[in-house]
């Protein structure tokens, strides 16, 4: 059990450590952060969104996409071919600005996001495609921001920032937005200094001709986003995380505890698939390497901190051990 402790403290300082960094010192907090724009819209944008049983919020979202600042793009509103309610509203939304919003129809048997988006990147006219959920609040000016950081940094990849807002709903909500607070704020970050992503699954930015040459999104994976990232940082392709509190995507956590599990374990699966694939072997470096097989082993972690858990319970009731013993457990 000390063995057990030890493994699972370190683990938990190297997390601490990495979750932390953006404010390891000024400068690092200040290179987080998107530059001011400079007023020129040289990048055009595909944005894409996909929406599967969302009639309800489909139109505020499009609506706040609308609103943005920029010149240069196009909304690309991908619905099943068996969802008429979605269909409805992203035919409608279409009518409303027909020069600026497509539908595109996924016909696939089997529905997914990564193959929806598939679909609807041969119509990508615009330089970048951009990824929102159907659900998500973008702010108006973040188009702007992400243009400039294109042309600023020569990235292939930008990743906005994302933050859920209803901390209060529920019990779990809270840790749920702090979670997504870290992991946009300092975490990702790391990740795109060290030249390893587990890219975002919205608010992220790729250039069309990049997308394209990976083949865009593996449809078979659970977690297309972070499989994106692998796949891409293997390639040497730049990714550039830029975080302003001001221009984050806001969005909800799962309602409800059963669609957090259920999301939670699509994510964990999804993680190991990536594993399981390998791709992240092609990194250059012993160093990245070492990142990804942590990173993507997560889940595995997770699940044998849960089994412990009882074990250290029941050995702090009853086992006798000695006081150096008992320290060490309580790492």
């Amino acid at each position: 059990m000390v063995i057990v402790s030890l493994a699972l403290f370190a683990f938990a300082a190297v997390t601490l450590w990495w979750t932390m960094h953006a404010w390891r010192t000024p400068e690092t907090l200040a290179a987080t952060g998107f530059a001011a724009p400079d007023g020129t819209h040289a990048v055009s944008f595909s944005l894409l969104v996909p929406a599967r049983h969302e009639e309800a919020v489909l139109d505020h979202t499009v609506t706040r996409l609308l609103e943005s600042t920029h010149s240069d793009y196009e909304i690309i509103i991908i619905v099943g071919h068996d969802d008429p309610g979605t269909a409805e509203v992203a035919q409608r939304l279409a009518q409303r600005e027909p020069g600026r919003i497509l539908v595109v129809t996924d016909s696939n048997p089997r529905k997914n996001k990564p193959r929806a988006l598939n679909g609807a990147l041969p119509y990508c006219r615009g330089d970048v495609v951009g990824v929102f959920d159907a659900e998500d609040q973008v702010h108006p000016l973040l188009l702007e921001h992400v243009d400039h950081a294109f042309r600023a940094t020569g990235a292939d990849v930008v990743q906005g920032g994302v933050q859920l807002i209803n901390y209060h709903s529920s019990w779990y909500s809270l840790h749920n937005c702090l979670e997504y607070f870290f992991w946009f704020r300092s975490r990702l970050h790391l990740h795109a200094a060290k030249g390893f992503i587990p890219l975002g699954g919205n608010t992220v930015f790729v250039r069309t001709e990049v997308l394209r040459a990976a083949n865009g999104w593996d449809g078979s994976c659970l977690a297309e986003d972070c499989d994106l990232g692998v796949r891409l940082s293997s390639r040497g392709k730049k990714v550039v995380v830029a975080y302003d509190s001001s221009l984050v995507t806001r969005e909800e956590t799962p309602d409800s505890l059963p669609g957090l599990v259920k999301q939670r374990t699509r994510w964990n699966q999804g993680f190991l698939h990536v594993y399981r694939k390998g791709e992240w072997r092609r990194l250059p470096t012993f160093g990245q390497r070492l990142l990804a097989r942590y990173t993507l082993t997560g889940p595995f972690v997770q699940a044998f901190s849960g089994i412990v858990i009882p074990v250290g319970i029941c050995i702090a009731l009853f086992a006798h051990v000695s006081i150096l013993v008992a320290l060490l457990t309580f790492l």
